[in-house]
């Protein structure tokens, strides 16, 4: 018998891959080149800086806080930590910082609103922000709707407490509000007293202030100037003797 050969299987040809390795190769180098042409060129820096908002500061010293330039590299540095670095700035209450490919950058800042104003002994005038900052207000800033403050010692917490406390307030409310000092006694260390244009004092507690304010108002509306009290009791004591009121009340009906 004649035995049967087997057939042979002809050896698998193994593909090659140099080729396709040197394609890979090829293809980083060429991303590389463009990712160093690209950070290399104009377009890829910042080329606009935009500041909105701002009234105290400058536009100078919001961008010195955000830490860029014209120049610098767009994608260096985020929007949120460019937000965090114009927080730092104590009379700013909010920031939105907008990117805005190629090269733009929005800031929009929001300062705390000022409650209140100081005279320096220069004669200088001063804002005081809800949050307690001093800022140097700006040539023409008006005065008339808002308090003076007078007396204080620079730094002093109960100017901050106070702060936040005016700013609680209607700013309906605190037109008429002409100059507050400090009177701190031992029971009330946060005593003030008010002097308003309509000619009133009232002595009151900065704490107890938002609490009172419609109290007084109704008593500004319907009584003559006075001394007003409001802490623990409320008391009004008019500033024209009683018998000198009753005499013109009389004259009043005699002449109707």
């Amino acid at each position: 018998m004649q035995e049967k050969v087997p057939v042979l299987r002809e050896p698998v040809r193994k593909k090659r891959r140099g080729g396709r390795n040197l394609l890979i190769v090829i293809i980083l180098l060429f991303i590389v080149i463009l990712c160093v042409l690209f950070f290399n060129s104009s377009i890829s820096k910042v080329s606009a800086i935009s500041v909105e908002g701002q009234k105290y500061l400058t536009e100078q010293m919001i961008q010195q806080a955000a830490g860029i330039v014209s120049g610098d590299a767009y994608f260096g540095t985020s929007a949120s930590a460019i937000e965090e670095r114009i927080k730092q700035l104590k009379p700013i209450e909010k920031v939105e910082v907008t990117k805005s490919f190629p090269g733009r950058i929005q800031i929009v800042v929001q300062e705390y609103p000022t409650v209140a104003y100081e005279l320096s002994d220069k004669g200088e005038l001063t804002a005081i922000l809800s949050n307690g900052v001093s800022v140097a207000a700006p040539s023409g800033d008006l005065i008339v709707d808002k308090p003076i403050l007078s007396g204080w010692e620079p730094g002093d917490p109960l100017k901050t407490e106070l702060s936040k406390q005016l700013a609680s307030i209607p700013a309906a409310s605190l037109t008429d509000f002409s100059e507050i000092i400090p009177s701190p006694t031992k029971s009330f260390p946060d005593r003030i007293r008010i002097y308003t244009r309509t000619k009133f004092e009232i002595i009151t507690a900065a704490s107890l202030l938002p609490d009172k304010i419609s109290i007084l108002n109704s008593v500004v509306e319907t009584q003559e100037p006075g001394l007003v009290t409001m802490l623990i009791a409320d008391t009004y004591e008019s500033f024209v003797p009683e018998e000198v009121e009753n005499e013109e009340t009389n004259q009043k009906e005699a002449t109707q």
